[in-house]
C-alpha cells in the first residue's frame, strides 16, 4: 500500500503559472534580422485595425512602415477579409502545373495592362526574393536557349538589395546581409547609381563587359533595404537606353516600389525606358499574405516556346498562384484603383513634400529625401549603415510614443499605409521632430 502524499495527510501540489506568449516565443521562435544574444522581448501583437497595431496590454501603435512595406490599405481590411473567406470555401490550393483557376487568370489579366511596359506573361511565385530568382533564371536561360552561352554575368547597382535567397543575395551589394556567404555568391558587375557626374563613365563600364552580361537588375529610383537611397529618373533613362543598345535584358525589381509607394502605381512610370522583366510582391496582396509575380515581355517568353524540351523553364513552387493569395491581390487591386485611394496616395505625397521642406535646416540630420509616400533621412551619429545602434534606440523612442518605426541603422524612414489619417500622420511627423530634437535639432 502506498503511503499518503505530503505531511500529516495533506496533499502536496505545485502550481505552475502558464507561460506567457512572450515566454513561449523566446522558447520556440527564431526571429528574422535579430541578433539572438541579449535579444529584447518582441511585442506581442494581438490585433491590427487600419493603421494601428494593438499589443496584448492594449497599447496601440501607428504602423508607420506598413509592417515591412507590405500593408497598403490598413490591417484587417473587411473587403479583403470577406473575399478571402468566400474563396477559402471554394478553393484554397491546387497544383499550378497542369491546372489553373479563376483568381490566377483574372489577376494576370488585370495586372498586365497596369504594368509600366509591354509585358505579356505572368509567372507566379511565393514572395519578393523568389520573384527576383525567377527573373534572373529567365534572363540567364533566355541566352542559353538562344545558344549564346557566353552571356552569364549580371549587372547590378551598389547598395542593391534583392532578397535573401542565393541568387537574390548574389545580385545584392556585398554587405552585412550577405557577409557570411560572399565566397559562395556568383560574380556580379556592380556599378554606382547614375548621376550627372558619372553617367558617361557608367556607359564605358557597360560597353567593356556587354558581351558577357545577360541582364541588368535594378530597383527603380529607390533602393529599399540598402538604405532608402534615391536617384534621378533622367540619368537612369540614359543608362537604360545605353544598356538596351547592347541587348542586355533589363529587370525592374519593384517589390517595394510597386503599387503606389512612389506616388505613381509603379516607379517605372517615371522612366521612359521600360524593363523587359518586372518583379512584384509586398503590396501585391495589400500585405495580407505572401505572393510573388514575375512578368516578362514577349521577347523573353518566346525564347522558351520551342519543341526542344530542354528549353523549358523548369521552375516552380508548391504554392505557385495560390488561389487565396491571388484573391487577396485582386481585392487589393480593387481598393488601390478606387479614386479615394489614389487621392490618398497623392495627399500623402504632398504632405511628405511639405514636411521634408521643414527639415532642411536641421544640422543633426542629413540627406532628407522623399518620393511619393516614402520619406527618409540619416541621423548624424557615428558611421552610416545598418549596424549603427541608433536604429534600435529610435524604435524604442517611437514605440513609447505609440508609433512603430524600424530604422535601417541610422537611416530613419516612414512608409505608412494609404489609409493613414491626418492626425495619425501628424503624430508620425511630431515623433520625427522629437527624435531630431533629441539629437540636437
Amino acid at each position: 500500500m502506498n503511503p499518503p502524499l505530503g505531511d500529516g495527510g495533506m496533499t502536496a501540489s505545485v502550481i505552475f503559472a502558464p507561460m506567457t506568449l512572450i515566454e513561449k516565443d523566446r522558447k520556440y521562435i527564431w526571429h528574422p534580422f535579430t541578433q539572438q544574444k541579449n535579444m529584447e522581448n518582441p511585442v506581442a501583437v494581438v490585433k491590427g485595425e487600419g493603421t494601428l497595431l494593438f499589443d496584448e496590454a492594449g497599447n496601440s501603435y501607428v504602423d508607420a512602415i506598413s509592417s515591412w512595406w507590405v500593408n497598403l490599405h490598413g490591417h484587417g481590411h473587411p473587403y479583403i477579409a470577406e473575399k478571402l473567406y468566400r474563396q477559402a470555401l471554394q478553393l484554397e490550393q491546387v497544383i499550378f502545373a497542369g491546372f489553373t483557376h479563376q483568381p490566377a487568370v483574372e489577376l494576370a489579366e488585370r495586372l498586365l495592362p497596369l504594368l509600366p511596359g509591354n509585358f505579356a506573361k505572368v509567372f507566379y511565385s511565393d514572395n519578393g526574393s523568389t520573384s527576383t530568382e525567377v527573373a534572373l533564371k529567365m534572363a540567364l536561360q533566355y541566352w542559353w536557349n538562344q545558344g549564346q552561352k557566353q552571356r552569364t554575368k549580371i549587372l547590378a547597382f551598389k547598395d542593391a538589395y534583392h532578397g535573401d535567397t542565393f541568387g537574390a543575395m548574389s545580385v545584392s551589394d556585398r554587405s552585412v546581409f550577405t557577409m557570411a556567404f560572399h565566397g559562395l555568391l556568383f560574380e556580379v558587375f556592380f556599378i554606382d547609381t547614375p548621376d550627372a557626374e558619372n553617367i558617361q563613365a557608367l556607359k564605358v563600364i557597360v560597353d567593356g563587359e556587354a558581351g558577357h552580361i545577360a541582364a541588368f537588375i535594378y530597383e527603380p529610383l529607390v533602393q529599399g533595404a540598402g538604405g532608402i537611397k534615391m536617384y534621378a529618373a533622367p540619368y537612369m533613362d540614359a543608362l537604360l537606353a545605353h544598356i538596351k543598345q547592347q541587348e542586355i535584358i533589363c529587370i525592374a525589381d519593384e517589390v517595394m516600389t510597386g503599387f503606389g509607394r512612389t506616388g505613381k502605381l509603379f516607379a517605372g512610370e517615371y522612366l521612359a525606358e521600360k524593363a523587359d522583366i518586372i518583379c512584384l510582391s509586398k503590396g501585391l496582396t495589400g500585405g495580407t499574405m505572401a505572393l510573388g509575380v514575375t512578368a516578362c515581355n514577349s521577347r523573353i517568353y518566346e525564347a522558351f516556346v520551342n519543341d526542344d524540351k530542354y528549353k523549358t523553364f523548369f521552375h516552380g513552387h508548391s504554392f505557385t498562384a495560390n488561389p487565396l493569395a491571388c484573391t487577396a491581390a485582386l481585392a487589393s487591386l480593387d481598393l488601390l484603383l478606387r479614386q479615394e485611394c489614389l487621392q490618398q496616395i497623392a495627399w500623402l505625397s504632398q504632405q511628405n513634400s511639405a514636411f521634408a521642406a521643414t527639415l532642411t535646416d536641421k544640422y543633426c540630420i542629413k540627406n532628407v529625401r522623399y518620393l511619393g509616400t516614402i520619406l527618409a533621412f540619416e541621423i548624424n551619429s557615428g558611421n552610416d549603415g545598418y549596424l549603427n545602434n541608433i536604429g534600435s534606440v529610435v524604435t524604442q523612442l517611437s514605440m513609447a510614443q505609440g508609433v512603430y518605426l524600424r530604422p535601417l541603422g541610422n537611416t530613419v524612414y516612414i512608409m505608412p499605409p494609404y489609409c493613414t489619417k491626418k492626425e495619425e500622420l501628424e503624430k508620425i511627423y511630431n515623433l520625427l521632430n522629437d527624435i531630431i530634437g533629441r539629437y540636437g535639432g
